[in-house]
């Protein structure tokens, strides 16, 4: 079985985004993205910054890793990046975790499609708005989406201004059949921001205020990155 790259496995902690917000989770980053968002909080995933904690690991080693972690303590896995759909041999893994009773969510850009992706239980797709500075490729998306079970997907476009609103508007009319979430994004990337989390509570207030009165946009979800307000820009939690 053909080894997977990855950066981190850490855990328990809360799922901070999306359909699984709050839920309890272990964490296994993988390495490697097609995207370059100008506001990336896992640069590390490909940058270069990290390479030489890139290790190659089975399934199963992986799973050992979890099980010392948290022995017991836990029934859902989140595999997280970077983008985690670069990877073709994800299925063993996936698989290795139902075996064991364990749900499995993953986010991704929507940008790739691999087979295993059917067999998670919730997918997360975050098309990349405007002010990550990337081009969203709408026909691969479609692509992507066509290739999924939709009540196990859901989607996810973070906001930082007007123009990633008005993106999201466009997402939502295009996919009215998804559930989509919002999400406040987080400018304080550096560590010496002060107040953190009564910052991007008043931006989480002001992407609220303004999806109030549209009426576009009666069944969204808003939410905030929620581990950023519970621990800041903190690794491995």
């Amino acid at each position: 079985m053909m080894k997977i790259p990855v950066l981190e496995i850490f855990g328990p902690t809360i799922q901070g985004e999306g359909a699984v917000i709050g839920r309890k989770t272990m964490f296994v980053r993988t390495a490697g993205c097609d995207s370059s968002c100008a506001w990336c909080d896992s640069k590390f995933t490909w940058d270069g910054t990290m390479k030489d904690e890139i290790e190659m690991l089975l399934p199963e080693t992986i799973y050992e890793r979890l099980q010392s972690i948290a022995p017991n303590q836990f029934n859902h896995v989140t595999i997280s990046g970077g983008n985690p759909a670069l990877i073709k041999n994800l299925a063993g893994f996936v698989s290795l975790l139902h075996d064991k009773g364990i749900e499995v969510a993953l986010e991704t850009q929507g940008t790739k499609f691999q087979s295993w992706m059917t067999e998670i239980d919730q997918l997360t797709i975050s098309p990349k708005p405007p002010s990550s500075t990337m081009t969203h490729d709408l026909d691969q998306l479609d692509a992507v989406i066509r290739e999924l079970n939709s009540d196990k997907v859901t989607l996810k476009v973070v906001i930082f201004n007007d123009d990633d609103y008005h993106f999201s508007k466009m997402i939502h009319k295009r996919y009215p059949h998804i559930k989509m979430y919002l999400q406040v994004g987080n400018p304080y990337l550096d560590d010496t921001v002060e107040d953190h989390t009564s910052r991007l509570l008043s931006h989480y207030e002001t992407l609220i205020d303004k999806v109030m009165p549209d009426s576009e946009m009666n069944d969204v979800y808003i939410t905030p990155q929620l581990h950023t307000l519970l621990w800041s820009n903190k690794k491995g939690v």
